[in-house]
């Protein structure tokens, strides 16, 4: 179940998507889809949401949007430079005019020095601008860090409009 917080963010920002006229993909490893999930929770969200990828593995990256197994090979999974790629190619393979990706560890396990629990990196492809990149690090458990995510694409997402 999402929080009313985030449910109550979710229909603001398709409200503001629906303003410009703008529709929306989601391409996710570390959240298994909570985005899309979040923004479909609301009633008619339909006319904003084209699509969401759920890329948990590398071959789902590679497959579904067309990230260079080379390039995750080079950079590992969770990287700005896959998150680049993930928001590229889900908006090339969707009717979206904004894309947003995410890729982290959200632990408990699977952390390094290089990349800790908590690491996420993110990514923003719109229709006509350069991709943008950024990374986290959120503190918690599995669940707030995942809940970090979606509220981190969010404001994103609205950042772009």
């Amino acid at each position: 179940m999402l929080p009313q917080s985030t449910l109550t963010e979710a229909e603001s920002l398709l409200a503001a998507c629906r303003a410009d006229g703008v529709m929306l993909a989601t391409a996710e490893s570390c959240t298994g889809g909570l985005i899309a999930a979040a923004l479909t929770a609301i009633a008619g969200s339909s006319d904003v949401v084209d699509r969401g990828f759920v890329t948990y593995s590398n071959d789902a990256k590679h497959q579904m949007i067309g990230v260079p197994m080379a390039l995750i090979e080079t950079h590992g999974a969770v990287s700005e430079p896959v998150a680049h790629a993930m928001a590229q190619g889900a908006l090339a393979q969707s009717r979206a005019q904004i894309a947003v990706a995410v890729t982290g560890v959200a632990g408990p396990g699977g952390g390094s020095a290089e990349k800790p629990v908590g690491l996420v990196c993110f990514g923003l492809a719109r229709s006509g601008r350069p991709v943008t990149t950024e990374k986290h690090v959120f503190p918690g458990d599995r669940t707030a860090i995942r809940a970090a995510t979606v509220a981190h694409a969010f404001k994103m997402i609205r950042a772009a409009l």
